[in-house]
């Protein structure tokens, strides 16, 4: 995994040069992505299908998880992404990242929101956002046909930290993790061998490359995850074409 050690050292080389103020580089706390009991399960034979589109759980008063079904709609299980947004983002922006490839490729989205303006865990917090993944993925799972294969995790920027975090803690439920320009890998223990897919921009000016994907695909690839890596011309975004490369590699 990516240590503090090594985190330390590059957020030292960033101080260095006067770039540590002015990106989103941020050492992680005391936080760890927490194990998730949620797990999939035959939905009762007389339970009606979702519709196309999208629509909120009514899990939370406030930032509420959304469930997208792709066009044309569900013929059988169908493979699941959890989407994590990006820092000051929410549901919705979570579901953007993946929603078109998803629609062409039948891929269910699952967008939980964070409690807080990022997720909690990146900054050491308790653990209430990871609750909220955890009952939304406990009703999905009781109402639509997922197959248990193909249950995956994905996030940019912070929400891509995040996913690594809950993807390696978690790797006996997400069987892939996708993230999109991530800073770090939250610490903790690790379950299962899930497959990883990596993207990040050489002109990132928020996360740097050399500081972050840089680092962490080597570590990953040196603890002997299987890592797709690919970086791109462009800042801390996530192309079309990155997006649909990491729909096709989910569905497999």
């Amino acid at each position: 995994m990516l240590t503090r050690r090594r985190l330390l050292a590059a957020a030292g080389r960033l101080a260095a040069a006067g770039l540590l103020t002015g990106c989103g580089l941020r050492l992680p706390a005391t936080g760890e992505a927490a194990v998730l009991t949620a797990r999939p399960a035959e939905p009762p034979a007389d339970a009606p299908l979702p519709p196309p589109g999208t629509s909120p759980l009514g899990l939370e008063e406030t930032r509420d998880p959304l469930l997208h079904v792709p066009a044309p709609g569900l013929a059988g299980p169908a493979p699941l992404v959890v989407v994590l947004h990006g820092a000051g983002g929410d549901a919705e922006s979570g579901l953007a990242l993946l929603r078109a490839p998803a629609d062409e490729r039948g891929l269910l989205l699952l967008a939980p929101a964070s409690r807080g303006s990022t997720w909690d865990a990146v900054t050491g917090g308790s653990g209430s956002d990871a609750a909220v993944v955890d009952r939304a993925l406990t009703e999905v799972f009781a109402t639509v046909p997922v197959d248990p294969e193909r249950v995956a995790v994905a996030g940019f920027s912070d929400g891509g930290s995040y996913a690594l975090g809950l993807g390696l803690a978690n790797g006996r439920l997400f069987r892939r993790v996708v993230a999109f320009s991530p800073g770090f890998v939250l610490p903790g223990r690790r379950t299962g061998r899930p497959l990883v897919f990596v993207s990040h921009g050489t002109a990132d000016d928020v996360l740097p490359i050399g500081q972050t994907s840089r680092e962490i695909v080597p570590a990953l690839r040196d603890d002997g995850y299987d890592v797709t890596y690919r970086e791109f011309d462009g800042g801390h975004v996530v192309p079309p074409e990155v997006a649909r490369e990491a729909a096709d590699w989910v569905v497999g």
